[in-house]
């Protein structure tokens, strides 16, 4: 009823207002408006019922009477709520209203009656920003990194729902606020990265698929929320995280720590999990891009080409997603959702007789355009190892903006294309980085610092041993690394057979934490702190007895073998900046009185290889030769006792057959008797 009479006071306004206008003379000849403005660039002003001449003075028109501006007076409250009093004019209409009805009519009138003014724009609350890394390799071999940064400074954990969704995905955005999640970290990568011949990548990641993320304090069942947050995640990314359980399931104490804010210790809140034999393809690609801002419509995600990417030696994408400080203040908190994807294009594997490099040859695509979306997008080109005077390669199109950076301890030089400035595209509106080698050079990157490999020793099926080398290859500084051993259940390790040795001497572990495993529940967790010596190898090995599975346990292949998760290492590397002892020549003095600066260390984990071990297999072809035989057996021996039970038999007299007729027709030319 007060919906029926807040429509009839409204229709009462309008019509009151027609009429007002049309009783009213509202023209005016055009001789007077020359007269009264003296210009003919005076401008009319409806809302003010007048105009204003050139110097911005208002006048009313002659012959128009002023309108006198709306009015909403309330009254006393009644049994169907307040009575609202609306006057335009002269004329007054009073009708009950209720309070939400009446605030609702009071907005819309003020709305009319406030002045039109030009409002600023707020400021959005999300940023996207793009950026491509190429580095050539001495192998002749292309290493190329992209990198998508979204930040959005907004609360998923609050109490309201967060409905509007701009940059950051709608879809991850629901799984953070729904598991309450604090970090998530995923990977997919396919091959193995060459330290040797490529050097440090720019991010580590295990072969197949690696997830690990820490829940907020307030989650009561972590196993749960994690067993339904690998299965929302396999859709997400059309990946078998399904296949994610307790048996692959470990809960690191130190290896593991969050990359954003919070230093969080209770351990209890993470889950990590690894899939080795995650196989990365086009299916998971293209989930992927969608979460991009503007997907691959634009930007360098133009590039992303499914039948070029795979095509290479190596390749890994990622996703991280963490809180970090809104400002320097760190008053507020921001989520920030990081893609990457690294690929390393082989020379020999490309078909291609000569080292040249371009975006066209590696990707099929140039570039024409940022993403409309990105509020930064550049391409950073190293070229450290081309020095001016010793060029071993030209790149065009050449600018002039360089930058330098220290880049996993070691500084850098990077030309730099600012893809929002019309500078890097020429007049063909398109971007096609050329990278040409004058000379061929071969040879290793220089090797890092840290690296490790691994590897199973033994003979026969029933034991063998796990062998993980650690390199130290600074000249003169030790330092320590946290080794992580994940092995299946049915690999079972012999710890007392644990032996750490470095230059033949024992090195004896200052922190051990293990966890044996249980048989189909849960996997060893190995974790160690290790020093290492400068200019060293340090080998840790361990014993294991391999189990015999049930035959459901097996694997549809499984002579292929049963593969083991890569091996961590983390630590606090030394700086190779820091290890350049004529860097010191060209600075101050006072600058050598302290042997650690920023560049001393820096935080880097890295990966080994995972290990493929062969378990006692039957032989599954013997179910096939025993039902062969026995069909056999039953089909011989059956079928002739059941003729023998089922046939009848009947005597019958003989009846002369062809030989005695024969016989009798030779008889009778002989004049001898038939028979």
């Amino acid at each position: 009823m007060a919906s029926h009479r807040l429509g009839v006071a409204v229709f009462v306004l309008v019509a009151t207002a027609i009429l007002a206008a049309e009783s009213e003379p509202n023209q005016v000849e055009s001789e007077q408006l020359q007269d009264v403005g003296g210009s003919p660039d005076a401008v009319f002003s409806d809302a003010e019922g007048g105009f204003k001449t050139g110097d911005g003075a208002s006048e009313t028109v002659p012959g128009q009477a002023e309108t006198p501006p709306h009015s909403i007076e309330t009254g006393q409250a009644d049994s169907a709520g307040r009575r609202v009093s609306i006057e335009v004019g002269s004329d007054r209409v009073e009708e009950p209203v209720a309070d939400e009805e009446l605030e609702n009519l009071q907005a819309e009138f003020d709305l009319q009656d406030a002045p039109q003014q030009s409002e600023p724009v707020p400021t959005p609350r999300d940023h996207f920003a793009e950026e491509l890394v190429i580095r050539p390799l001495l192998s002749g071999d292309m290493y190329t990194s992209f990198q998508f940064r979204t930040r959005w400074d907004t609360d998923l954990h609050r109490g309201k729902k967060v409905s509007h969704y701009r940059l950051f995905p709608k879809s991850l955005g629901q799984v953070i606020s729904k598991f309450s999640v604090r970090e998530l970290h995923i990977s997919f990568t396919q091959g193995f990265w060459r330290t040797a011949q490529w050097g440090q990548p720019l991010l580590s990641a295990p072969p197949g698929a690696e997830l690990w993320v820490w829940f907020q304090d307030s989650v009561a069942d972590v196993d749960g929320a994690w067993r339904e947050l690998t299965s929302v995640l396999s859709g997400i990314f059309c990946a078998s995280l399904n296949f994610i359980d307790s048996t692959n399931t470990v809960q690191p104490s130190a290896s593991f720590k969050p990359m954003g804010l919070g230093n969080v210790t209770e351990q209890r809140f993470l889950r990590y999990a690894v899939l080795p034999r995650e196989i990365v393809c086009t299916e998971n690609l293209t989930p992927w891009k969608k979460l991009l801002p503007c997907e691959s419509q634009a930007g360098l995600a133009v590039l992303l080409k499914s039948e070029k990417l795979f095509h290479s030696s190596y390749h890994s994408q990622a996703v991280h997603i963490r809180p970090v400080c809104k400002d320097s203040a760190c008053r507020e908190t921001s989520w920030e959702l990081s893609q990457t994807l690294g690929i390393v294009f082989d020379l020999h594997a490309s078909g291609q007789s000569k080292r040249e490099w371009s975006l066209f040859k590696m990707f099929s695509r140039t570039l024409t355009e940022p993403c409309p979306l990105a509020s930064s997008s550049k391409v950073y080109v190293d070229v450290t190892d081309n020095p001016q005077g010793e060029e071993l390669f030209d790149l065009s199109p050449a600018v002039s903006l360089q930058t330098q950076a220290v880049v996993l301890g070691d500084r850098r030089t990077f030309t730099v294309y600012d893809l929002l400035t019309p500078e890097p595209y020429g007049p063909t509106r398109s971007l096609n980085i050329l990278l040409k080698w004058r000379q061929q050079v071969s040879g290793d990157m220089q090797r890092p610092v840290l690296h490790t490999e691994r590897y199973v020793s033994g003979y026969g099926l029933q034991t063998g041993e796990i062998n993980t080398l650690l390199y130290n290859s600074h000249p003169f500084r030790a330092f320590p690394v946290l080794l992580m051993e994940t092995v299946p259940w049915y690999l079972r390790l012999y710890i007392h057979t644990l032996t750490v040795q470095s230059k033949g001497k024992e090195n004896k572990p200052s922190y051990i934490h293990y966890l044996p495993s249980k048989d189909r529940q849960r996997p060893h967790l190995l974790e160690m702190l290790v020093q290492l010596p400068p200019h060293s190898v340090t080998k840790v090995t361990v014993q294991f007895e391999r189990a015999l599975l049930k035959w459901t346990e097996y694997t549809p292949d499984p002579n292929h073998g049963f593969y083991v998760s890569s091996s961590v290492v983390s630590a606090m590397v030394p700086s190779v900046v820091a290890m350049d002892t004529n860097s010191t020549e060209g600075r101050p003095l006072f600058t050598t009185l302290f042997h650690s600066t920023e560049e001393s260390s820096y935080f880097m984990r890295v990966y080994s290889e995972p290990l493929l071990v062969n378990l006692p297999t039957p032989d599954f072809s013997m179910p096939y030769n025993v039902i062969c035989l026995t069909c056999t057996v039953v089909a011989v021996g059956y079928g002739s006792l059941y003729n023998l039970l089922t046939r009848t038999f009947q005597v019958e007299e003989p009846s002369g057959g062809l030989t005695k007729r024969l016989a009798n027709v030779i008889r009778r030319l002989r004049g001898v008797p038939a028979l």
